[in-house]
């Protein structure tokens, strides 16, 4: 049976780039998300909803090499899903 190190397992984690912060026009980004729009230079404080971002990563996808176009491709798939589950009437 292996044997973990917990203290160093719990030291590696990385809890803020998963927390939901909360935009200047309240729209829900983790810390990973809002680092890789900055990353493409793509101003999420000034879209009004999750549709808008999502427009703004689809333009910037082919402008982009492979590798960065599926990090860009996961952030738009977790943000269409958070809003898909924010706007669908249940």
């Amino acid at each position: 049976m292996t044997e973990y190190n917990i203290e160093k397992l719990i030291n590696t984690l990385d809890f803020e780039k998963n927390k939901l912060h909360q935009t200047k026009n309240h729209l829900a980004l983790t810390g990973y998300e809002i680092e890789v729009l900055k990353k493409y230079q793509i101003s999420y404080d000034r879209y009004k909803n999750e549709k808008e971002i999502l427009q703004a990563i689809e333009k910037v996808i082919p402008e982009v090499e492979p590798e960065e176009q599926e990090e860009l491709d996961q952030i738009s798939m977790s943000i269409a899903e958070r809003d898909y589950y924010k706007n669908t009437n249940k």
